[in-house]
């Protein structure tokens, strides 16, 4: 199953979310400022992403507050992925993971992309 962490006044996650609807994909929807992503799946997600900082919401308010732009580069990955998986307003959303997709934020084409191989 197919986890999507969002946050209800996203409207990105808005948007993913009725784009898997309309697309008749079942998933899993996670309150992710409740619920943040695992160690595990940050892990996941990094592993196919590539950069550390891709997995950050660094146009939030809590990214800016904490002054990540500053100290983010002075972290290891494993107390950037803690900071993560204790903070889920400093994860991009939505934060899609399952059945192999690893999809942060919402680009139409990507996800079109992504799921096709699903089919």
């Amino acid at each position: 199953m197919i986890k999507v962490y969002a946050y209800q006044k996203c409207d990105s996650c808005r948007k993913a979310i009725k784009w898997l609807n309309t697309h008749n994909i079942q998933f899993e929807e996670i309150a992710i400022r409740e619920t943040p992503p695992t160690i595990i799946e940050l892990t996941s997600m990094l592993k196919a992403q590539g950069k550390l900082k891709s997995l950050f919401n660094t146009s939030g308010m809590d990214y800016r507050s904490m002054g990540l732009k500053e100290t983010l580069p002075n972290l290891s990955q494993q107390q950037a992925l803690l900071l993560l998986s204790e903070h889920g307003n400093l994860v991009k959303r939505p934060f899609v993971i399952g059945n192999n997709i690893h999809l942060l934020g919402f680009k139409e084409a990507q996800w079109e992309a992504a799921f096709e191989t699903q089919k």
